[in-house]
């Protein structure tokens, strides 16, 4: 019995400039102020983009959105349900490397179907962050 293994390219950093700046790009078209992070499917950070207007704290916001779409391979707005009481994860530990965060704005990357990655956008409101994410990926798709 033979396998084959199907190569999936990974996320470069080429490819996370290319979102961070695309994932700009759309905030700046909607007057926000936005951090965004690329972590590859390892969860190491590839391209992270501050705007000196931005709140301090939206760096880290925009990271832990991109670690927890990346951890749970599904957009961060699908899951803020799943966190409710009664949700599917309202139990789930936070004692990870990194305490995940159910707030929208976080979007796994996929090449050929496969997890390559992920993007966090943070700054706006959570539905700008989300649409903002969604739209640095699609361009690079």
């Amino acid at each position: 019995m033979t396998s084959t293994t199907v190569a999936v390219a990974p996320l470069t950093i080429q490819d996370a400039e290319a979102l961070v700046s695309a994932a700009h790009r759309a905030a700046e078209a909607a007057g926000v102020t936005v951090s965004v992070t690329v972590l590859d499917a390892g969860g190491h950070l590839l391209a992270f983009r501050r705007d000196d207007r931005a709140v301090l704290i939206s760096g880290e916001t925009s990271t832990r959105k991109a670690y927890t779409a990346l951890q749970l391979d599904s957009a961060t707005r699908e899951l803020v349900d799943a966190v409710q009481p009664g949700g599917l994860f309202h139990t789930l530990p936070t004692a990870l490397d990194r305490p995940l965060l159910f707030i929208a704005g976080g979007v796994p990357v996929r090449r050929d179907g496969r997890l390559v990655g992920a993007i966090g956008v943070g700054g706006g409101a959570p539905d700008q962050d989300h649409d903002f994410a969604v739209a640095a990926v699609d361009r690079l798709v």
